[in-house]
C-alpha cells in the first residue's frame, strides 16, 4: 500500500507539467508568426535604394525650450561680463603702493595696484572677452544641433535643419555626396558627430531624437564618406 501511495504521488504532477508545456508551445507558436511576419532588411547598407519618390524625414529632435534658456543665459552673461568689464574700467583707480609697504612681507594681492593702466585694462579686455566667448559659444551650439534631416526627392540631396539664435530655424542644402557621419549610429552612445562639406567643425544628431527610417539613414546620412577638399 505504502508504495501504490508513493507510485501516484510520483505522477500526480505530470498533468499540471503537460498543461504548461502546452502553454508554452503555444506562446512558441504565437512568437513564430510574429517573427515570420516581421521583414528584416538583410541588404547592406551601401545597396539599399535610396532614390526615394518625395522628401522623407530621416531624423527629428524637437527641443526648443532647451535652446530658448540656452539663449536667455548667453545674452545675461554677456549683459553681466560687459557691466563689469565698464566696472573695472571706470572704477578701478590707479592707487600705487607706498614703498616702505611694497618692500614688506605683504600678500601678493596687497602689492598689486589694480587701478594701474596695464591691470585696469587688461581685467577690462578679459571681461569682454568672457562675455563675447560665452555668447559665441552657445550660439555655436545651437546652429550645430540638428533638428530635423529631410532626404530630398530623388535621394541626391539632403537638408540639414538646424536651430539658431533668438528661436529661428536654420536651413541647409548640401549635396549626400558632402555629409559624412563620425561613426556608425549604433555606436553613437550619447550623439552622433556629422561632418558636411564647407562648414566648420561637426554638427550634433542627439541620440536622444528620433530616427523616422533607420534603414533609410544608415544608408545615405549614416554612411562615413571620404570628402575631398
Amino acid at each position: 500500500m505504502a508504495a501504490l501511495m508513493k507510485v501516484s504521488s510520483f505522477f500526480r504532477p505530470w498533468p499540471l507539467l503537460l498543461f504548461r508545456h502546452v502553454n508554452c508551445f503555444k506562446d512558441n507558436s504565437t512568437v513564430t508568426k510574429v517573427i515570420h511576419r516581421t521583414k528584416f532588411s538583410t541588404k547592406p547598407a551601401w545597396e539599399m535604394d535610396t532614390n526615394v519618390a518625395k522628401d522623407v524625414v530621416l531624423y527629428a529632435h524637437h527641443n526648443p525650450q532647451f535652446h530658448k534658456y540656452l539663449n536667455i543665459f548667453a545674452l545675461t552673461q554677456l549683459g553681466f561680463w560687459f557691466y563689469l568689464a565698464e566696472f573695472s574700467l571706470s572704477t578701478l583707480k590707479d592707487v600705487p603702493v607706498p614703498k616702505q609697504e611694497s618692500n614688506s612681507d605683504l600678500p601678493w594681492y596687497r602689492s598689486i595696484n589694480l587701478g594701474e593702466e596695464k591691470y585696469r585694462r587688461g581685467i577690462t579686455g578679459v571681461c569682454f572677452a568672457l562675455g563675447i566667448l560665452i555668447l559665441g559659444g552657445s550660439w555655436m551650439f545651437s546652429l550645430k544641433s540638428i533638428k530635423n534631416i529631410v532626404l530630398r526627392k530623388g535621394g541626391k540631396d539632403v537638408c540639414i535643419i538646424t536651430y539658431a539664435p533668438f528661436n529661428k530655424i536654420r536651413y541647409l542644402e548640401t549635396p549626400l555626396k558632402n555629409v559624412s557621419a563620425a561613426q556608425s549610429r549604433s555606436r553613437a552612445p550619447v550623439s552622433l558627430p556629422l561632418k558636411v562639406k564647407g562648414y566648420m567643425g561637426y554638427f550634433v544628431i542627439d541620440m536622444k531624437g528620433e530616427f523616422k527610417n533607420i534603414p533609410l539613414f544608415d544608408a545615405t546620412v549614416g554612411l562615413k564618406r571620404i570628402l575631398s577638399k
